[in-house]
């Protein structure tokens, strides 16, 4: 696709400057967005002008992309390392806290990094493809991956899924289709069982959708235009958030012993006691953050990031009173450094 876009479109002055402008383009050369050659070499190679609202925006994204990072997924990967690494020590209730915060530590670890690239590269005039779409708030698996790692999810459609025949065919090339490109989606994590474990569940939690064609239900936002869900939305979001929960238990885990003891332990009676480990304290305020920004996420599901338009229609100081109060929160944080959870991949 690179050489056909080179030969009929491009002139060897515009094949360096591609060349050059890729090889410095640190928006997503670490970890995504994955782009199609198509959708961002034309942008590299348009002249592009500074555009103030784009950088605004851009940097508004910046904002919120730290603040996930920093705030909310490096504290969660210090209490989920602390439960996972010494799970045999705490009980069931504990354990159930630790999968919480590991799921917040990924989901806000990546998406936050997505939020970066994409404010950076907006400031430079050139839009990339949005990574996550609030993936927590979905009704069911399939919409779930249609918002969790899109550009992931968009690749394996488009070069492995569809050739292989997609959806189409008998009910057995569907369900081969199905447990390939969710066993592929596991092993590019790494080649441990954990991620085909982990694959392989989200695929069984596929097919029912798939085999009776409800894999395209939920295409719409959740609550598109209300303040709340209805009870069967709010239902529907909690079970797919449970079976998330459930398969991340496979892909944090060491290996797949630790991840059935893990999940034996949950299920005991001691699910039914108070969570206690050292630095408890502070995790209840963790948890509380944590609280503050999933309403804050779903105040801001029909945006392109939760505070996309947050403030905009505000009293100007009380405006920049939120950026700086985000920004003062990002530095009171910022002692609990961790790697991004996505470059090991």
């Amino acid at each position: 696709m690179f050489l056909t876009f080179i030969k009929t479109e491009s002139t060897l002055k515009e094949i360096l400057l591609i060349t050059q402008s890729l090889s410095v383009f640190f928006p997503l050369l670490v970890a995504g967005p994955i782009e199609g050659a198509t959708h961002l070499l034309p942008q590299i190679v348009k002249k592009r002008e500074f555009d103030y609202n784009k950088a605004i925006d851009g940097l508004r994204q910046i904002l919120w992309g730290l603040f996930k990072k920093i705030v909310i997924a490096d504290s969660c990967a210090e209490y989920a390392n602390l439960i996972f690494d010494n799970s045999g020590n705490y009980t069931g209730s504990t354990l159930v806290l630790g999968v919480l915060f590991f799921a917040f530590q990924i989901y806000c670890d990546f998406s936050g990094y997505s939020d970066i690239a994409l404010g950076t590269a907006r400031l430079f005039g050139i839009d990339l493809l949005r990574n996550f779409a609030f993936p927590y708030f979905s009704r069911d698996i399939a919409e779930f991956w249609r918002r969790w790692h899109i550009s992931l999810s968009s690749w394996f459609r488009d070069y492995v899924y569809i050739p292989l025949g997609g959806s189409k065919g008998d009910t057995r090339m569907r369900i081969r289709n199905t447990f390939i490109i969710f066993l592929l989606s596991g092993f590019w994590h790494g080649a441990n069982w954990t991620f085909i474990i982990w694959g392989a569940l989200n695929a069984i939690y596929f097919l029912p959708l798939l085999l009776t064609h409800n894999n395209r239900k939920n295409l719409q936002i959740v609550a598109e235009g209300k303040i709340f869900p209805t009870f069967k939305e709010f239902v529907s979001i909690v079970v797919t958030f449970s079976l998330t929960l459930f398969a991340w238990i496979f892909f944090r885990a060491e290996n797949i012993g630790h991840a059935i003891t893990y999940i034996s332990e949950i299920f005991s009676p001691s699910l039914f006691t108070i969570p206690r480990f050292d630095g408890i304290a502070n995790a209840l305020v963790t948890v509380l953050i944590i609280t503050v920004f999933i309403l804050i996420e779903w105040n801001g599901r029909e945006h392109q990031y939760a505070i996309a338009k947050l403030g905009m229609n505000w009293y100007k100081p009380l405006r920049w009173a939120m950026y700086y109060s985000i920004i003062i929160i990002i530095i009171w944080f910022k002692g609990n450094d961790q790697q991004f959870i996505y470059f090991q991949f």
